[in-house]
Parts: C-alpha cells; sequence; structure tokens
C-alpha cells in the first residue's frame, strides 16, 4: 500500500510538466491519476470510503487555503474584498437557486434534489483557483477577487447544503436561523482568523526555539489552531485559517522566508493529495452513467448560472464589462463541491450517489474546458499582465531572531529610470545594500560602476524603517536627503 502510494506520488509530480505542456490543469491529471490506480482501475490502491475522505479533505483544505491567504497581499484584498465577499455569499444563493431550478425544468429532476444539487455545486474551489493562478500572470485585482471569492464562499455552500438536506430529511430550519447561522460562520470565521494572526507572528518573535525544524512545527500548529478555534465555536474554519494566513502573511516576523517556502511545498503536496483522493474515490463506470445530466448541468452553471450571479454581485463596484466576462469563467469547480457531495451519501439520503457521481463529472468538465482556456481567455480580454523575469537564483535572509532589515527582490521594469544608470549613482538609504544581481540566469557582483539593465533582480538588504523609502526611491527616484546614503 505505501509503494503503490509513493508510486502515486512520483507520477503526480512528474505529470505537471506533462501537464503544463498540454495546457491541461494539473488537477485533472491527478484525478485521472487516482482513477486509474483505484478500484474501478488498475485496483491498486482500494480507497471507497466517503467519511474518511471527507475528514482527510478538511485537513488537506486548512493548508491549502492558509497557504493561500498567505500569499495574498493586503492591498489586494482592500481592493477586491467587498466584491468578492458578496459574490462569496449573495452569489452562492443566486448560482445555487439558477441552477436548482433551471435543472428542474430542463432535466426534470425533483424541485429539492435540483436545489440541493445546485448547492453543492455552487462554490469554487480554493485548490483548483490556487492552483491555477499560482504560475499565470492574470491581471492582479481580478485574481485577488476570484481567490478570496473561493476562499471565502464554502460557509455560504455548506450551510446551503446542509439546509436542503434537513429539507428533504424533513428537518428543515426556518429562513431567519438559516441566514443567523450564515452570518455567524462568517463573523466567527474572520474574527478568528484575526485573532489567530496576530497571535501568530508575537509567538514567532517572542518564542526563541533551538532549531529551524521547530518554527515549522510551530506554524502548522497555528494553521490547526485558526481551523480548531472557529469550529469549536461554530464558526468557518476555512475562513478563518484564510484569514490567519493572510494577516501572518503581511505581518513581519522572524524566520519568515523559510516559513514561506515550507508553506509553498505544504500547499503543493495537499494538492497532490488531494485530487489523487477524490480520484481514488471514485467509480469511472458510475460516472459515465450520468454523463449526459452531467453536460446539461455543467454548461447550464458555466453558461447561466455563474454569469447571472457574477453581473449582479458586482454591479455595484467598478468591474469593466471584460473583467466580469473573466470572473464569469473563472468560477472552477474543484475538491470543495467533490466533498460536499459526500454530505447526501453520509446524511443517508436515496440516491446519495447521484450527487457524488454527478458533481464528479461536472468537475471534470469545468477543469477541462475553463481550466484549460483560462490563460487564453485572460490573455483575449487583455487581462495578462507582464511576466516577471524569472530567476534560477534566490537570496534570503533565514533569521532565528528578530531582525531589522530584510532582503528585498525587485525587477527592473522596461520603462525604469534605474536603467543605465551605475549603483553609485542611486541614493540608496542609510544602510542599504544592493547584494547580488541575476541578469538572464546569472548571478553579477554587484560593484559601484555596474550598470542596471533592464529586467535585471536586484536583491537589496535594507531596514524596515527604510524599506518605503527605498521603493520610493526605485519607482520615483526622488527622496528627502535626510534619509539618503551619506
Amino acid at each position: 500500500m505505501i509503494l503503490y502510494l509513493a508510486i502515486l506520488m512520483l507520477i503526480a509530480t512528474f505529470s505537471t510538466k506533462l501537464a503544463a505542456r498540454l495546457g491541461v490543469p494539473g488537477m485533472i491529471v491527478f484525478l485521472v491519476i487516482g482513477m486509474i490506480f483505484g478500484s474501478d482501475g488498475l485496483n491498486l490502491v482500494q480507497f471507497d470510503d466517503p467519511v474518511l475522505a471527507q475528514q482527510i479533505s478538511f485537513v488537506l483544505l486548512i493548508f491549502i487555503l492558509f497557504e493561500g491567504g498567505f500569499s495574498t497581499k493586503k492591498k489586494l484584498l482592500e481592493v477586491a474584498f467587498r466584491p468578492a465577499f458578496t459574490m462569496a455569499t449573495v452569489g452562492i444563493i443566486i448560482t445555487a437557486v439558477t441552477l436548482g431550478v433551471t435543472s428542474h425544468l430542463i432535466l426534470g429532476l425533483d424541485m429539492l434534489s435540483a436545489l440541493l444539487l445546485g448547492s453543492i455545486i455552487a462554490s469554487t474551489d480554493a485548490a483548483a483557483v490556487f492552483a491555477l493562478f499560482r504560475n499565470k500572470n492574470i491581471q492582479p485585482k481580478t485574481a485577488a477577487t476570484l481567490e478570496i471569492e473561493s476562499a471565502s464562499n464554502d460557509p455560504a455552500a455548506i450551510i446551503l447544503t446542509v439546509a436542503m438536506i434537513d429539507l428533504i430529511l424533513g428537518k428543515a430550519a426556518t429562513p431567519l436561523l438559516f441566514f443567523a447561522n450564515l452570518g455567524w460562520q462568517i463573523v466567527a470565521g474572520i474574527g478568528v482568523g484575526y485573532l489567530i494572526g496576530k497571535v501568530g507572528p508575537y509567538l514567532f518573535n517572542k518564542v526563541k526555539l533551538d532549531t529551524s525544524g521547530f518554527y515549522y512545527v510551530l506554524i502548522l500548529s497555528i494553521c490547526f489552531l485558526g481551523y480548531g478555534l472557529a469550529d469549536v465555536i461554530k464558526g468557518n474554519g476555512f475562513l478563518a485559517v484564510f484569514m490567519a494566513g493572510f494577516w501572518m502573511g503581511n505581518s513581519e516576523f522572524i524566520f519568515k522566508q523559510g516559513i514561506t517556502r515550507f508553506l509553498e511545498g505544504i500547499a503543493a503536496f495537499c494538492n497532490v493529495m488531494l485530487f489523487l483522493m477524490l480520484g481514488l474515490l471514485v467509480f469511472p463506470t458510475e460516472i459515465l452513467t450520468f454523463w449526459k445530466q452531467g453536460v446539461v448541468i455543467g454548461l447550464l452553471i458555466i453558461f447561466i448560472a455563474r454569469p447571472i450571479a457574477v453581473f449582479v454581485c458586482t454591479a455595484f463596484w467598478k468591474y469593466s464589462f471584460k473583467e466580469r466576462l473573466f470572473l464569469c469563467w473563472g468560477g472552477i469547480k474543484g475538491s470543495v463541491p467533490i466533498v460536499l457531495a459526500t454530505y447526501p451519501y453520509v446524511a443517508g439520503i436515496d440516491q446519495g450517489n447521484f450527487y457524488f457521481n454527478i458533481v464528479f463529472f461536472i468537475v471534470i468538465i469545468s477543469a477541462l474546458i475553463q481550466g484549460s482556456t483560462i490563460d487564453k481567455l485572460a490573455e483575449k480580454l487583455g487581462l495578462l499582465v507582464k511576466k516577471k523575469p524569472y530567476s534560477p537564483y534566490s537570496l534570503e535572509l533565514l533569521a532565528l531572531e528578530e531582525s531589522q532589515c530584510e532582503l528585498l527582490e525587485y525587477d527592473v521594469k522596461k520603462d525604469s529610470y534605474l536603467i543605465n544608470k551605475q549603483l553609485q549613482e542611486i541614493p540608496l538609504p542609510k544602510d542599504s545594500l544592493i547584494n547580488a544581481i541575476v541578469r538572464k540566469n546569472e548571478i553579477i557582483t554587484p560593484r559601484g560602476d555596474t550598470t542596471i539593465k533592464e529586467r535585471d533582480i536586484l536583491f537589496i538588504l535594507v531596514k524596515y524603517e527604510n524599506k518605503d523609502d527605498l521603493l520610493t526611491i526605485l519607482e520615483e527616484g526622488c527622496l528627502d536627503e535626510n534619509v539618503q546614503e551619506e
């Protein structure tokens, strides 16, 4: 069993290169690999426990969401939070109702079953969105809107799904209780996330651990603490984890560079394991029996339900028509709808397998159609930004004590005033130093007469208190004389 899992992970890791060349999302490849090795394929790994899959998925999503929040910049959240939050709440309800009604009218599903299906598939998936956008150069505001939406729409989707299951089982709550529960989950999730996101950096800076390895243990503990504390007070743990990651990622604390790299690795591992596991869980022969309904529902959500929700929810914010089109197309489905699709089965609803198999089929359609064309659409709509210069090298300041400095990485853009200037001509703030320059994949040792070229990558050691001044110099070429290098 362990050997097969190791082989699975190796194949999945190497297959990412093939997926990139084919323009197919990695999640599709991982799902297919899981299906091939699973009970309905080669039968090398037997896994058919939806309850266990649900529990494992929650653990994996904790780290995926924390890393997603950790890498989200504060200025992007300030710009995109309100529209993204509206899409994550009101948009989920609009999507679920629209899809439920259209599925009822077109496919003849009974209304309650159709609304349950709409609730399950309404949410976009953080694991899929983060994985797809990580190496894409999408316009930051639009990408941030989709990322924040995908990280925060789980409460509405989960509550809607549970409410519909209760309604089918004759245990329905009142509308007032439903909205009160939704509001509390969101408020508690954000509140716990803020608390943990502020406590985390304090612990890193004040607790002196013997070796760097224990800082990795500390960050894992913080991830679990965010989810666990929110869950205890009936808040949404996933939202709490995302917000905790966001506040920590926008704070300064010791060993931050090492933690950043560690979280990137953990998130990549969790993405691979999540989709491999879901691939193992499914039976392809059962999925194919629902392909007609799956195609119809998939097209309904892509071309009708999602666009209606996006255009309604963004009506009060400044998005261009092209940006709204991209938001419509970026509603990619992934692991969360599949996990939610296990709820009816676990609750004992008749035909529970119907929801799981049809949702799985829709996720594959979404990933293939939307995921494989998202960058092409962004280019067509003019929403791609220029790719950052690639560097095979990275300089990091790994501090195990509280430091007054950080190592800043700066890309020299084509319109920068720095181009063709010598380093000695740049009025750096006091106690700042350019440590290295990467040019065309080569490291250049900086000297006073070294000339800066377009697309150079500068690594600059700077004190925290002078960081804003340094950025002003690099962007505008001016600075108050009293902080210039003497």
